[in-house]
């Protein structure tokens, strides 16, 4: 079964953070991204920018395109793993080896996917 692990970013967190500490996360992913690929568990990764560089597109008569999001929230989607893995356990387990999980203020929310087209390798 296919899941995405979506990492949620909050960025005072992030700023609060070392460079000592910022390199061991990305060290982390790193190493994930071997033990995942290594496994055949690994379908894709992206990261993504700032919210204040998204557009969105609302819906209604004539669809209104604003900056944005803009949401009343500390966190936001920073980036993802999508996985194909045997249950949702193992889900859990993979996305506990996201250094992410090991700072205070950061999430993974792991969400399984119901459909997808294009992403199959």
């Amino acid at each position: 079964m296919k899941y995405l692990l979506i990492m949620q970013i909050n960025p005072a967190v992030l700023d609060a953070l070392t460079e000592e500490e910022r390199t061991a996360i990305g060290e982390g992913h790193g190493e994930l991204m071997k033990t995942i690929q290594e496994s055949g568990e690994f379908i894709l990764t992206q990261a993504l920018a700032d919210p204040a560089n998204s557009k969105v597109v609302r819906g209604g008569d004539v669809p209104a395109v604003t900056d944005g999001p803009f949401l009343e929230a500390k966190e936001f989607m920073g980036g993802f793993y999508l996985i194909d893995c045997e249950s949702e356990e193992r889900a859990v387990e993979i996305a506990k080896l996201i250094p992410d999980t090991k700072i205070k203020g950061l999430a993974i929310e792991i969400r399984p996917v119901m459909f997808s087209a294009g992403a199959d390798i």
